[in-house]
């Protein structure tokens, strides 16, 4: 099987090959420097502005009570820059956060904790309408990957991000910071390999993630009701969807120039397709190429697309279908006559975060068309 080569911005060859890069997928690293058409710090910040001015809340709330509550000092295991298990220890909740990427910074405004951020970082898209007025209250970086020398200078308590971000080219051995005083949260799906070790992500690891920092911040039944619908998600299609005795057969595709990266049973696309009913074709493959997808024949294919901060996501999206709709060689799939192939961004299924909501519908959806969720 023929590896896939992708070009600049595809993020499926990191994914193949068990490295990881922040989503702009520019360059090994993770920074985006060389990528000229990214919207600049201002712009995003413009763009993620609420629509109505941000005001205090002068009315006193009454907080969810929460049955468990966080007693530190708390243990919390992560992941190295070596892909091995980071002990880490909260004396309390931390009070200067970095958060760098989508998912971290979502993740943390999410929870309400964005009075705990000192600064973000990274983002390839717009936060959700109901989190703008959050984003409006904390610094966002000029550096898309912030520097050693800028993180070094904001002195952070707790640093939250992906893999990539704790490397030889961006902020050093993510060890080192916990030795230092600065605690790691890396998103586990993120993490490097172990050695030779290559390990499945999971939407157990995005539900876990979400848990342990509803846990660091003692904010736990924040994160539970949000892993809670998740899960329920899941669970009220598989009863809605039961009697279906034939399950669609599916391929999570992205393209990648002469091939297509194929989402496999150890990514967190396929593990959403199969948590759902659907049946993973050529799960075990990385690669596929068109006579590979002529001869699967899917029920469902799901077209996995990104558009950056600067792109226009409508533009991208249909770019990336017309790869399998535009081409004649593909006009015979049961997917493409019976008009089910089906779009989803890369961000609701790689590093998902509070987006994973976003992908087990998106997923539910395209598998069950007729399958009404939420009633």
């Amino acid at each position: 099987m023929v590896k896939a080569k992708l070009a600049k911005k595809t993020l499926a060859f990191m994914l193949a090959t068990g490295m990881m890069v922040s989503t702009t997928a520019c360059g090994g690293n993770g920074d985006n420097s060389g990528d000229n058409n990214r919207k600049d710090a201002n712009s995003i910040v413009e763009d993620n502005k609420a629509t109505e001015p941000v005001q205090e809340n002068t009315q006193e709330e009454t907080e969810p009570v929460s049955v468990i509550k966080t007693e530190y000092p708390l243990t919390i295991t992560t992941y190295g820059t070596d892909g091995k298990e980071l002990t880490t220890v909260y004396e309390k909740a931390p009070e200067k956060v970095l958060a760098v990427y989508q998912g971290s910074i979502e993740t943390m405004l999410a929870l309400g904790l964005e009075d705990h951020l000192v600064a973000t970082a990274g983002l390839d898209n717009e936060v959700p309408d109901d989190q703008k007025a959050a984003f409006s209250k904390v610094k966002y970086l000029d550096e898309f990957t912030p520097s050693l020398e800028t993180v070094t200078m904001l002195e952070p308590d707790m640093i939250f991000s992906w893999g990539s971000l704790f490397g030889e080219k961006t902020l050093g051995d993510a060890k080192e910071w916990v030795n230092k005083g600065t605690n790691i949260y890396m998103n586990t799906n993120t993490h490097p390999k172990d050695g030779d070790t290559a390990y499945a992500k999971t939407l157990e690891n995005e539900y876990n993630d979400i848990l342990n920092i509803g846990k660091i911040f003692d904010v736990q039944d924040k994160a539970e009701a949000i892993v809670k619908n998740m899960k329920e998600t899941i669970e009220k299609t598989k009863a809605a969807t039961a009697d279906i005795d034939e399950k669609p057969d599916v391929l999570v595709l992205e393209y990648s120039g002469e091939t297509f990266y194929n989402y496999g049973g150890s990514t967190l696309g396929g593990d959403m397709v199969t948590q759902l009913g659907g049946n993973l074709l050529n799960s075990d493959v990385n690669s596929l190429g068109k006579e590979d997808l002529i001869s699967a024949n899917p029920d469902v294919i799901f077209v996995v697309y990104m558009p950056y901060a600067g792109d226009d996501p409508e533009e991208v999206k249909q770019t990336h279908l017309n790869y399998i709709l535009g081409d004649e060689a593909l006009a015979s799939l049961d997917a493409v006559k019976n008009n089910r192939v089906v779009p989803i961004m890369l961000s609701e299924m790689y590093a998902s975060a509070t987006r994973t909501q976003d992908g087990i519908e998106t997923i539910a959806k395209g598998l069950y068309p007729d399958l009404k969720l939420g009633e």
